[in-house]
């Protein structure tokens, strides 16, 4: 049968709930059941139960009319997502999975299914955390191709960061030291200066959006895209805790995501604690595992000097 099950309940997925604390999320959430129904009808599919995983889009295994597998991305209308398809497009397939539809107005994605679609994270928890790292930092090297439109550049959106750092901060109840927060403020006026938003980065690329795959080993999901300067790509793969959180594993990833995409080691360095900061405020507070990596950071430029 072709469409969503009859009794879907999307709106209440688990992951998704923090988003009825704003009357945004509230209408997303509410129209749910309505968008996945028009995507079914347009794009002929039979869809499945909702994927578990879930935050800021529903994600559903769904087979199309000839007996492919695939998967349908409703995606939460925020800016962070909101060139994940022009970027698909951009990769085609090579370090991330394959578009194979795209309803803009529904924020929706056809996509292609990874199967077994173990994550990395979970690969690298049996042990093997290096071939885990060598995985992650060679498909952030492979998505490193030229940017230009739509994307938005790192240098355009550097103001915003450092200005979540400060009210994120402000709003916690200065929950960590002033010292981070003008050390991130000062990278994010000073970087963009002396760089070129010239390639595409994906802003969180970590072991737990990596899945195996038949077409490619491993194939990148659920990308973050900004045109940046390569230094950038550093930031996700390096605070990704998934390989280990702490100062040595930290350093360690920066060293191999350095070595690998030649980057300038303070540049990286420094885009990350600015970035890390940046994204250390959800909807239940800071995440002090982010605040942790970029103390670590911050205190390993101190060292080396």
């Amino acid at each position: 049968m072709v469409g969503p099950p009859a009794s879907s309940g999307y709106d209440g997925h688990p992951g998704l709930q923090w988003l009825g604390s704003c009357p945004e999320g509230r209408s997303w959430l509410a129209s749910l059941g309505t968008l996945v129904g028009e995507c079914a009808r347009t794009w002929e599919l039979a869809v499945g139960p909702p994927f578990a995983d879930a935050f800021a889009s529903l994600a559903l295994p769904v087979t199309r009319a000839d007996g492919t597998p695939a998967v349908l991305k409703v995606q939460f209308p925020d800016a962070d997502s909101e060139h994940e398809a022009p970027a698909l497009e951009r990769w085609d397939g090579a370090g991330a999975v394959r578009l194979l539809a795209w309803d803009a107005g529904r924020r929706a994605l056809l996509l292609e299914r990874c199967e077994p679609g173990t994550s990395l994270a979970d690969a690298a928890a049996g042990g093997d955390t290096d071939g885990a790292l060598a995985v992650l930092v060679g498909l952030a090297r492979r998505l490193l191709v030229p940017a230009g439109a739509p994307f938005r550049g790192a240098a355009e959106l550097a103001p915003g960061w450092a200005v979540a750092v400060r009210r994120g901060w402000e709003r916690c109840g200065r929950p960590f030291e002033r010292r981070l927060v003008e050390a991130a403020e000062s990278f994010l006026a000073d970087l963009p200066r002396s760089g070129h938003d010239t390639v595409l980065v994906d802003q969180d690329l970590h072991a737990g959006n990596v899945l195996s795959a038949r077409r490619q080993p491993w194939l990148v999901i659920d990308p973050k895209p900004v045109a940046a300067e390569p230094a950038l790509a550093a930031a996700s793969v390096v605070r990704g805790a998934e390989l280990g959180h702490g100062p040595e594993p930290v350093r360690r990833r920066l060293d191999a995501v350095v070595a690998e995409l030649g980057l300038d080691r303070e540049r990286a360095r420094a885009w990350t604690v600015a970035h890390t900061l940046a994204w250390a405020f959800g909807a239940e507070g800071v995440l002090p595992g982010h605040v942790e990596v970029a103390r670590w950071l911050l205190d390993d430029g101190r060292r080396r000097r």
